[in-house]
């Protein structure tokens, strides 16, 4: 109830006129209700195409993310015998956790490279995340060393061992990482503000957000738009927001649901 009670009350902002949102009226059932806090969200049709990059983000980002994670944290796993310098290797994976470049260096590298306003300007500064990968490294460590052995007294070699082993088992692993990353992309907003010069490039949390900033131009604006303006507020505004972008991360959870639940207690549990 205390997950679920707070977004029913944000749908029901989302759908209230905003005199009744500022008098305090709604609770969890609309007041006067209106879809203008949407219509202002999806005029123009910049709604969709940023929602569209938003998507391309995640899929190259998130493939990115898993792809560099199982092939760090596999050699990571193991001991410091198998794999010379893994210490060393370890410490400095776990110092780019505590400190970082900084806004500036990033944007400057960022641009020295050519990727600013582009796709891989949201992608490739995130491309290993690190928690996630020792998450992932963790999961690795706690699989029997019989199942590598056998795979190797057959003749398998570490790649083999690694995708026709290891990957079919990880699943649970891979899918619980895998959401963490694509709620990352999918809430970022920063980056877009930042990388983006023009506001078609930008993913959907930016747009989202540039969408608040414009709102007191807005106020002013003549012909459908002010009509619109006149029947919300900010909070409605920024509530029918919050639930169009949570609205893919809720149709991808349930389908996650089961190896993200498997893949938190596997980590604890000795197979």
């Amino acid at each position: 109830m205390t997950c679920v009670l707070p977004f029913v009350h944000l749908l029901a902002v989302s759908f209230s006129a905003g005199t009744a949102v500022s008098a305090g009226e709604v609770g969890f059932i609309p007041v006067d209700f209106t879809l203008a806090s949407y219509e202002f969200a999806l005029a123009g049709g910049k709604f969709v195409r940023s929602m569209l990059i938003s998507f391309e983000r995640v899929i190259l980002g998130v493939g990115i993310n898993l792809v560099l994670m199982v092939i760090t944290a596999y050699p990571l796993s193991k001991t410091k015998k198998q794999v010379a310098g893994r210490n060393i290797y370890m410490t400095f994976f776990a110092i780019t956790m505590l400190i970082g470049g900084g806004m500036i260096p990033t944007y400057l590298v960022v641009t020295a490279l050519g990727l600013k306003d582009t796709i891989w300007a949201l992608v490739l500064p995130g491309a290993l995340p690190v928690y996630n990968m020792i998450v992932l490294m963790n999961f690795m460590r706690e699989l029997p060393d019989e199942m590598e052995e056998a795979a190797a007294i057959d003749g398998a070699s570490p790649i083999q061992i690694l995708i026709k082993i290891l990957l079919p088992v990880l699943k649970p692993a891979l899918a619980t990482v895998g959401l963490f990353c694509i709620v990352s992309h999918w809430n970022d907003w920063f980056s877009g503000m930042i990388y983006m010069s023009s506001p078609e490039n930008y993913p959907l949390q930016t747009y989202l957000q540039s969408l608040l900033e414009s709102f007191g131009r807005a106020m002013n604006a003549t012909g459908s738009m002010s009509e619109l303006v006149a029947q919300m507020n900010e909070r409605t505004g920024r509530a029918a927001q919050l639930f169009l972008g949570a609205i893919p991360v809720m149709i991808i959870y349930p389908f996650l649901q089961k190896y993200f639940t498997k893949g938190l207690v596997l980590g604890s549990v000795k197979g």
